[in-house]
């Protein structure tokens, strides 16, 4: 069942309204989601209505509504056990959140929201608009690789569920790719992914379907030219409206990020008809979004239109200015960001876990793993019954360096990311724990040595497969593996234990001293 199924008797009004919202006529859109949020009793629709709304605020630019719009969708969202509604939700939390200037929210959001669309059962039309939404988020961030993963798999679903391609074909994303790498210095590496936004939108020209582009696409496309022409490579006014940059960026929609390439396309073509005197005038009475297309974009700008008018010293300071706004935020450090991000939220949900083995007192605080008491107890417990198992210590190679030179809050990440790796390649029913410092163990209940082997080999390949050189340049991290027999048959528990934690440490402590460990 589909998401629009589930929500009754208002499913035509949404949809109408939904489709107001595609043709860029978001305000009128607004209006059916508050009346459909007064007149339902059915929380399916609700939420839906508040949902859509928010993504109407957000392109009317309404800021001081974000943050009330953004609760009373999750407020109304939060008991439907819907993963496209969650989804979409956190897509459109964390485009609010970038806004708002609070980035660690954002990119929390942008997290949630992936993994949640991509738990979807049945993907059909409306998670394809989730995963745009998703896109959109992303591309505003510059998280760029994301943004054209996450629209691609838009543009499947959507094709999948009959949506036209051209509905999903988000200039506005490869746009924003581009002009990041003219303010970095790449104006070549510019021009050519400009010159494929183009390409595409000659395509639909030719197939005759251009005229099923959504309005923002119009206005991306539009600014595209514009841009080009603003860097030499003009194209002229077309006959063809749809190739007509002033005729895109005029019939581009209501929306806030719209308004804002219509003021500054202006300044680029006055730019590449020769009148720089009229772009650099335009330029300092704009006020646009710097998220639209990048802080530096109106700097840039404005070192075209300086060395128009042969100020080149002032072009040069723009430039300069433009790049120093442009490297502020690093794509690199932002990827690492979502990782991060991305193990703190797994970090949460071993501790919710973890919470079931007698709450927090046995429980390790840092990685949520159960502590070397809950250990003794689980060890203790399998022994009594006379099972058969193996216990493993698993100990880091390199964590002093770790804390060394990074500090005790990158040991930190370390371990808790460590902590994920070792229980997401542990076999069902297997146990796994923090003993200490930076010691961790495992309990595979029922296996003999040679399945312990293979645990360990495994463990060690995870590892070694983590990208450590993102969050700890320099220090490479891995481990080594001693794995031994428990004996016991209900007497005597503790020695058994013990004996056993000592033969594994001891082999732990071989592996350690083997060729090629790192200390």
């Amino acid at each position: 069942m589909s998401w629009l199924d589930r929500v009754g008797d208002r499913a035509e009004e949404l949809r109408h309204a939904r489709s107001l919202m595609e043709s860029s006529r978001s305000a009128e859109a607004c209006l059916i989601f508050e009346r459909v949020v007064h007149t339902t009793d059915d929380p399916y629709s609700r939420a839906d209505a508040l949902l859509q709304r928010l993504s109407a605020i957000l392109n009317l630019g309404r800021t001081a509504e974000y943050t009330r719009a953004v609760e009373q969708a999750f407020d109304a969202a939060r008991d439907l056990p819907e993963p496209y509604l969650h989804g979409h939700l956190h897509a459109l939390a964390a485009l609010a959140a970038h806004n708002q200037g609070a980035p660690d929210r954002c990119v929390t959001h942008l997290v949630r929201g992936a993994r949640a669309l991509g738990s979807v059962d049945d993907p059909d039309q409306e998670t394809a608009w989730g995963w745009h939404d998703l896109a959109m988020a992303y591309s505003y961030l510059s998280f760029h690789g994301y943004a054209l993963g996450a629209i691609e798999r838009a543009r499947r679903l959507g094709l999948a569920a009959g949506i036209p391609e051209e509905t999903f074909a988000a200039p506005g994303i490869r746009l924003r790719n581009a002009v990041a790498l003219d303010h970095h210095g790449d104006s070549d590496g510019c021009l050519r992914v400009l010159r494929d936004v183009g390409c595409d939108l000659d395509r639909f020209v030719e197939a005759g379907t251009a005229g099923q582009l959504r309005p923002s696409s119009r206005a991306a496309y539009g600014y595209a030219l514009a841009r080009q022409a603003a860097l030499g490579a003009a194209t002229g006014r077309s006959a063809v409206p749809e190739l007509d940059p002033d005729w895109l960026l005029g019939n581009g929609g209501d929306s806030a990020r719209t308004r804002d390439m219509r003021q500054l396309g202006g300044a680029c073509l006055a730019i590449a008809a020769g009148r720089p005197a009229e772009a650099l005038a335009r330029l300092e009475t704009v006020q646009v979004s710097a998220e639209t297309l990048g802080a530096a974009e109106l700097a840039r700008l404005s070192s075209l239109a300086y060395a128009g008018v042969g100020d080149h010293a002032a072009a040069h300071r723009a430039d300069r200015y433009a790049f120093r706004l442009a490297t502020q935020r690093n794509d690199r450090l932002r990827d690492v960001y979502v990782d991060g991000v991305a193990a703190r939220i797994e970090h949460e949900e071993m501790r919710r876990e973890a919470a079931r083995y007698e709450g927090e007192a046995l429980t390790d605080p840092l990685t949520g793993l159960p502590n070397r008491r809950r250990l003794e107890r689980h060890v203790a417990g399998m022994v009594g019954r006379g099972e058969r198992a193996v216990i493993g210590v698993v100990d880091l190679d390199g964590f002093k360096a770790v804390n060394t030179s990074h500090g005790h809050h990158s040991g930190d990440l370390v371990l808790q990311r460590i902590a994920g790796v070792v229980n997401r390649v542990m076999r069902r029913g297997d146990f796994v724990a923090r003993y200490g410092g930076d010691e961790f163990v495992v309990v595979l209940p029922g296996a003999g040595m040679t399945e312990a082997a293979e645990v360990g080999r495994r463990i060690s390949a995870a590892v070694a497969a983590e990208d450590w050189e993102s969050i700890i340049p320099g220090t490479p991290v891995g481990v080594s593996v001693g794995f031994a027999e428990v004996h016991g048959s209900g007497t005597g528990l503790r020695d058994a234990l013990s004996v056993a934690f000592e033969l594994a440490d001891r082999e732990m402590s071989r592996a350690k001293a083997g060729p090629g460990a790192t200390r």
